[in-house]
């Protein structure tokens, strides 16, 4: 994309209607016949201690045969295993059904898919669709996964008494006794190294030996088209929530979703190697990221080469959460033209997030994001970072980060990129810090515009190894007076303009790399410059 279009893209996203119709979402809907079965005429029976299994399979193998149409789930609490879900099926909960998953792991067979971007078994999805064009699960039921009986859980993320009733529940603690595991299989899953991966020297046996750790997504929809998912709320999942992947034509809108705080891989939604996608007006609570965009991991998501692409977000609402909307780390085949506009996210550990690491590969570009509303943010209301760990963003008890080792590395196919985001009129009422950016230094994070920021944070902006990234109109309150306006080290062509900041006065700058850092209609602060570890004072320009 040259300089001209980008720069025409910019004025047309920061301008209010131009905006809308430059990120007009073009999906595809999913249409079915309107006749409708209940699952009760093929036997199913309510109350929560039948299992409904074979019933609701044979209301879906019959409709589809048929032509398709509805299979209605009445109101009523409905027990079951999973359910495999095809072509032209709209899955519809009445309003108080509640479709709940058993916690009879011997129902779910082991089945090889992909986990974390990368080819694994695991116990099979309880709603899962392959291959499969113009489903739907909509109505205004519940969907429960009962992940409470699969997930093992860390000690520093539950009260004395949660801990204390968890033990007396059953399951095994791992050998430091702060983590529960549900079964001894879970925690002997556990002692291994991606112990899913399909890989040689592995067999069944060694498969079925820790089966209770291979944790289903709840709703797997792969190489699927045209899906709709509307008005339900999906709750309470072993693993990720819903996993659209390799999809197209996917819109999810007015859905709940829900999981405890503490769940591991507690994820909402993950969007993988999908195109054409749009969620709109849903709600999230989860244990991990709310909204992630992923691509597959590695050299196995490079040679997919599946980009997540062409993807709308607006009118969401993010509680707990990881982040709000995330893209990564899983980003290896790549996300393009993603827009995001008018989202809050209160209490989110991260609102924008975008996270990565060495080895991953794939380019991320061309982000629009808009009318963003954060409060109460643990950590930083927007952060750019290359150095992913697979840890929670925020330090639990007991914990200690290092910093990472910083070295130069020889630029490879599994270098990632994040490059070309634009970022408009995000308004933020307290995080730990405003913004922070932290690119490789053989591969800085470039083209990074940001305006009308609004932003109260302990601590204010934090840029290393980056290039081209432009702050105007920015406020900026800093409630720890004893911290820096900004702090920039190894990073070029960094603009701050139109800057109005309180309670804060000093940008400081570190490493012989840092150049060309321009300050202008700087209000509400007396600079003070400081420049150390190789940077020199005269790089930064203050008018």
């Amino acid at each position: 994309m040259n300089k001209i279009l980008k720069t025409v893209i910019l004025l047309i996203f920061t301008h209010g209607a131009f905006a809308q119709k430059l990120a007009e979402p073009t999906v595809s809907l999913p249409t079915f016949k309107k006749d409708t079965v209940s699952i009760t005429a093929f036997g199913a029976i309510s109350g929560g201690r039948h299992l409904n299994t074979e019933s609701i399979n044979q209301a879906i193998d019959q409709t589809h045969k048929k032509g398709g149409g509805v299979v209605l789930i009445p109101a009523g609490v409905w027990l079951s295993g999973p359910i495999t879900l095809k072509s032209n099926i709209n899955l519809h909960l009445a309003a108080n059904a509640l479709l709940q998953f058993t916690k009879d792991f011997s129902q779910y067979s082991l089945v090889q898919t992909s986990w974390e971007g990368i080819p694994q078994m695991r116990n099979q999805s309880p709603i899962w669709a392959l291959n499969q064009q113009n489903i739907a699960i909509t109505g205004k039921g519940v969907i429960d996964g009962n992940g409470d009986a699969w997930r093992m859980v860390k000690k520093a993320k539950m009260t004395e008494t949660q801990w204390k009733k968890l033990i007396s529940s059953g399951g095994v603690l791992n050998e430091k006794g702060d983590i529960w595991y549900p079964s001894q299989s879970s925690l002997k899953g556990a002692s291994y190294k991606d112990p899913g991966l399909v890989e040689k020297g592995k067999n069944a046996q060694f498969y079925e030996e820790i089966k209770d750790y291979l944790r289903p997504n709840m709703i797997l929809l792969e190489k699927c088209e045209r899906i709709l998912l509307e008005g339900v709320t999906f709750q309470n999942s072993a693993a990720w929530n819903i996993h659209p992947l390799m999809s197209a034509d996917l819109t999810i809108r007015n859905i709940n979703v829900r999981n405890p705080w503490y769940s591991q891989n507690g994820d909402g939604l993950d969007i993988e190697s999908c195109k054409n996608v749009l969620v709109e007006q849903s709600t999230f609570d989860v244990g991990d990221d709310a909204i992630c965009i992923k691509s597959g991991r590695n050299e196995a998501g490079r040679e997919r080469g599946m980009p997540t692409e062409n993807l709308w977000v607006r009118n969401c609402t993010v509680y707990h959460a990881h982040g709000g909307f995330v893209v990564g780390s899983e980003m290896s085949g790549g996300a393009k033209n993603l827009y995001v506009d008018n989202c809050t996210f209160i209490g989110t550990d991260i609102g924008l997030r975008f996270k990565t690491t060495r080895g991953r590969g794939g380019v991320v570009e061309n982000v629009y994001i808009n009318n963003i509303f954060m409060k109460d943010i643990p950590g930083e209301a927007i952060l750019f970072d290359m150095y992913y760990e697979a840890k929670d963003p925020i330090v639990l008890s007991g914990e200690h980060r290092e910093p990472p080792k910083v070295e130069f590395l020889p630029v490879t196919e599994a270098t990632p990129q994040f490059k070309d985001f634009y970022i408009n009129n995000v308004v933020c009422d307290g995080a730990a810090k405003a913004l922070f950016i932290r690119g490789l230094p053989e591969m800085h994070i470039k083209n990074i515009q940001l305006t009308r920021l609004d932003m109260v944070a302990k601590e204010g902006i934090d840029i290393q190894e980056a290039s081209n990234i432009s702050l105007r109109d920015v406020k900026l309150q800093v409630e720890d007076a004893s911290k820096q306006i900004a702090y920039i080290l190894n990073s070029n062509d960094i603009k701050l303009h139109q800057l109005e900041v309180k309670n804060a006065n000093i940008f400081h700058l570190q490493g012989e790399r840092t150049s060309t850092v321009d300050v202008q209609g700087l209000t509400g602060a007396q600079p003070v410059i400081k420049a150390d570890f190789g940077a020199n004072k005269n790089v930064i320009n203050i008018n």
